[in-house]
């Protein structure tokens, strides 16, 4: 059958597994829902090549069949998008998708358009019936070369992930809360888009041909001197990619070796040993993820199994893990006994153990031959920079690495009071040895969250935080963590937005499995409305700390920055199983009730933050009150007016509530002060959508232009 365009012989080509219409149908039914709403939306009649049965399983040969390659010249490719089709040993894969990028490389359109909106769009439109795991998505997104951008069709609920389907028998359950209709019409829209642009550009192009014999040896001379040019351009490109950009893509191979380190059990019952077993842990932990073909989850992931009763397989699912490591540490004399064992998490078998009794002036040494030990027993092969990466020492002074470990010990709960007791480990590890990099890196990130997060006066939590972040960086070149803190101080105390970003690049590549570097960026991003990147780093930093509240509270305000209040929500509900009395995951609920108006869930959930504030605990009952006799716009002014009895009254807060009631006036008088005070929260007026109806206002677009936002 031919296309609407010459020279094609189908304008659609469906792609996808075999097994996914085996249960029922589903990718029969969606096609001939398809041809429907097409025939709805093109006067012409527009062909779908779709295989019933189409071949799967291993690959029998390397080449695609002449039969298969003529059906591929088509305009658009349509991949069904499931739990299975990212496989690169399947037949979909291969001889379709990687056989589709490659014709459209060859022929006169390429695989990206210009739409008429200007919008760019790719002529390949996934269709997804699945949410994916992390390593599909990741390597479905390196073979396309960007973000996953699909028409979803999926089904979300407690404990369900399936493709939504036609005639849906409880659609209100829906997470996602998306209808099968609105969706096949989404498809059909799509389609009619690209194939206008491809009909635009192929006229086009036949009127440029005309024109040009007439002056192609006019420009012959001039195009290789750009060439050669261009060719030198696009070398220093690569060049810096290499160097720079992060390596967020692995092979489906790499991927495989994913590992997480269980807290280790101490042998000892001296409860004041526990920073040195967690410390211990985490310093086998740090050195695997110096290993590039691992992904190793973070020391927060793998906390909440501390004492757990859950078994191996259990524990392995739930960090999305192929491997888990366990150990013990005590103490025999003067002698430090490790043991440690390696086991397959699919089929907790034992992969690997060893028992260790060593001096104590040998640990450091002891940490790294275990990290090497552990990548023999999965067989892989280290780089030389990476051995030398795993062997490096920060210091040799016990004392000081007992005085680190218990900084890092406090630093990781993350309270006011363990944030001070932080600082002052880490300040007497540096006065045991002025030159441990690690001990600076320390002190430079508790100055940074604790004045981040308010408990610490901003010109001088940041100045201090910055100076100890350059100081370790000067010990150590390669000290990732010290660059995603600096990275972290520079966009938030400076607002140098450009020098951060280089900081976290450098980060990420120095160590991709570093989650901190990852929401950091991710946050950077955000505030710059660069939404797309934002999700990928955030998602990457789920990945590696999936059981971290915080990184569900920052995949939650971006999917609020995007309008996406539903998914944002989903993320509350998250976040709020992980930290349930946390009065900011209320506050992100509430502000998302209220974007949707759902009016009786956003009263529950400020009810919730005043019940948790016992300052204003009487104030719940109010509530409900206020509500009934003025609606949502008398909630607003009642917090104006409560936040305006405080001695120091929150500004941006206050400037949020006016712009949500389209007091404009008022609303640019309290951001400005929010800008006087440098309010930890001004630098989201950007990205912030409650701001959306001052952007065109002459003294907001002065302050983003002072804060080199614009």
């Amino acid at each position: 059958m031919a296309s609407v365009i010459p020279g094609y012989n189908y304008d659609i080509f469906i792609s996808y597994r075999q097994k996914d219409n085996k249960y029922d149908g589903w990718v029969t039914e969606f096609v001939e829902n398809l041809k429907k709403e097409l025939e709805a939306t093109f006067k012409e009649e527009i062909s779908i090549y779709f295989d019933i049965n189409p071949r799967d399983g291993l690959l029998e040969s390397h080449s695609v069949d002449k039969s298969l390659e003529s059906k591929l010249k088509c305009l658009i490719f349509i991949p069904i998008i499931s739990q299975t089709y990212c496989d690169p040993n399947s037949y979909a894969w291969q001889h379709e998708l990687c056989a589709f990028e490659n014709i459209t490389k060859g022929d006169k359109f390429g695989r990206d358009i210009k739409l008429a909106s200007g919008n760019v769009s790719s002529r390949i439109l996934p269709v997804k019936i699945h949410d994916l795991d992390p390593e599909d998505k990741i390597l479905l997104e390196n073979e396309l070369g960007g973000v996953l951008r699909s028409i979803e069709f999926v089904y979300k609920s407690a404990g369900v992930n399936r493709p939504l389907r036609a005639n849906e028998d409880h659609p209100q359950d829906n997470i996602n809360k998306t209808y099968y209709r609105d969706q096949i019409n989404k498809v059909a829209n799509a389609v009619k888009e690209i194939i206008a642009a491809l009909k635009k550009q192929s006229q086009h192009s036949e009127e440029v041909l005309k024109q040009d014999f007439e002056i192609k040896s006019t420009l012959q001379k001039n195009l290789r001197t750009k060439i050669i040019a261009g060719t030198f351009f696009a070398l220093v490109l690569i060049a810096i990619g290499f160097f720079f950009i992060p390596r967020l893509f692995r092979s489906a191979k790499q991927l495989e070796k994913t590992i997480a380190v269980l807290p280790f059990r101490s042998l000892s019952n001296d409860t004041t040993q526990l920073y040195f077993c967690d410390g211990f842990m985490e310093e086998i932990l740090n050195n695997l993820q110096k290993i590039n073909s691992f992904t190793v989850r973070s020391r927060t992931s793998s906390e909440q199994y501390r004492d757990t009763k859950k078994s191996i397989t259990t524990i392995g699912n739930e960090l999305n893990v192929s491997y888990l490591i366990e150990g013990s540490v005590g103490w025999e004399g003067d002698s430090l006994k490790i043991w440690v064992q390696l086991i397959d998490s699919k089929s907790d078998k034992h992969v690997w153990s060893n028992e260790y009794i060593r001096e104590s002036k040998q640990i450091f040494s002891l940490q790294s031959e275990i990290a090497k030990d552990i990548a023999s027993g999965l067989k892989t092969l280290l780089s030389t920079e990476e051995k030398e990466l795993i062997e490096k020492s920060q210091t040799t002074n016990l004392e000081a690495y007992n005085l680190y470990l218990q900084g890092r010990f406090f630093w990781y709960r993350r309270t006011e009071e363990d944030l001070k007791r932080s600082i002052e480990c880490f300040e007497k590890s540096i006065a045991k040895d002025s030159k441990y990099a690690l001990a600076y890196a320390g002190l430079a990130d508790a100055y940074f969250v604790q004045t981040a997060w308010g408990w610490s006066p901003k010109d001088e939590g940041y100045a201090k935080g910055k100076i100890y972040a350059l100081k370790a960086i000067d010990l150590d070149k390669n000290l990732s963590e010290a660059y995603a803190t600096l990275g972290g101080l520079l966009y938030r105390g400076e607002w140098k937005w450009e020098e951060a970003k280089r900081e976290f690049l450098i980060s990420i590549n120095l160590n991709p499995n570093y989650a901190f570097a990852h929401s950091y960026y991710s946050e950077l991003l955000a505030f710059l409305r660069q939404n797309d990147l934002a999700r990928i780093q955030i998602n990457y930093a789920l990945e590696l700390e999936p059981f971290m509240p915080n990184m569900h509270r920052l995949s939650s305000i971006f999917y609020y920055y995007e309008g996406k209040f539903h998914e944002s929500l989903a993320e509350c509900l998250k976040w709020q199983e992980l930290d349930n009395d946390n009065i900011r995951v209320y506050w992100m609920s509430f502000y998302n009730y209220v974007k949707l108006d759902s009016d009786l869930k956003a009263i529950e959930s400020l009810q919730k933050i005043l019940l948790l504030n016992t300052l204003t605990a009487e104030n719940a009952i109010v509530v409900q009150n206020v509500y009934d006799k003025t609606g949502m716009k008398g909630i607003f002014n009642w917090l104006i007016e409560l936040e305006l009895k405080k001695t120091v009254p929150k500004s941006y807060d206050l400037a949020t509530w006016y712009a949500i009631l389209d007091k404009r006036q008022d609303a640019l008088f309290w951001i400005e002060k929010a800008f006087e005070e440098h309010s930890k929260d001004i630098i989201r007026i950007y990205s912030n959508p409650d701001f959306d109806n001052l952007r065109s206002e002459p003294r907001f677009q002065k302050l983003i232009t002072k804060m080199g936002l614009s």
